[in-house]
């Protein structure tokens, strides 16, 4: 399975259109849908904001699409076909366009909200989706340098220092294979 390896923006213009692409991966249509809201509020003037997620959910595919006004299927279906073409997962696209004043037709808005997923797929990077999971590692101050090798390459969402370290991580499933065989460490799945 595919996904991309980043969250990014692109742009350009079309006719005197503004397109604006954000791709983020995720991994729960809540995240999804969390980002969705985030753009739509950071363009509350857009003539659209329209949007495509593709992704396995607790072994559930789930694929949703959105024209936020656009005649329909002329703006979320092309940037959801792109994600089936590149067989990309666990992905969400928002394209946020400014009406120029030239119309595109049917035809340029496909043309365009397809471009603007395939550029933001482009410049996020196709890579192999690893499997990863929000864990909790508590452990003394003598791992700390032991876990941070460990993690070297995963997400650590947030740390506390108290009498013994806590760290809110996501890792992949060989990381936390990894962890497991350390001794005096507790990992707790959330």
């Amino acid at each position: 399975m595919k996904t991309i390896s980043k969250e990014c923006t692109i742009e350009f213009e079309e006719k005197k259109s503004k397109f604006i692409g954000y791709i983020k991966p995720v991994n729960t249509c809540y995240e999804a849908e969390e980002f969705i809201k985030i753009i739509r509020d950071l363009h509350p003037t857009a003539t659209h904001n329209c949007t495509a997620y593709r992704l396995v959910e607790n072994g559930q595919e789930y694929y949703k699409l959105d024209d936020d006004g656009e005649p329909s299927g002329t703006a979320g279906k092309p940037m959801g076909e792109i994600l089936k073409i590149l067989d990309i997962y666990n992905v969400v696209v928002v394209a946020t366009r400014y009406f120029g004043g030239i119309k595109l037709g049917a035809g340029g808005l496909i043309r365009n909200y397809a471009k603007t997923a395939k550029l933001a797929v482009i410049e996020a990077g196709i890579v192999d989706y690893i499997e990863s999971k929000i864990c909790l590692l508590d452990f003394p101050y003598t791992k700390v340098n032991e876990i941070d090798i460990l993690l070297s390459n995963e997400k650590i969402i947030e740390k506390n220092y108290d009498s013994r370290i806590t760290y809110k991580v996501e890792i992949s499933e060989e990381t936390e294979k990894n962890i497991k065989n350390l001794n005096d460490i507790i990992l707790i799945e959330l």
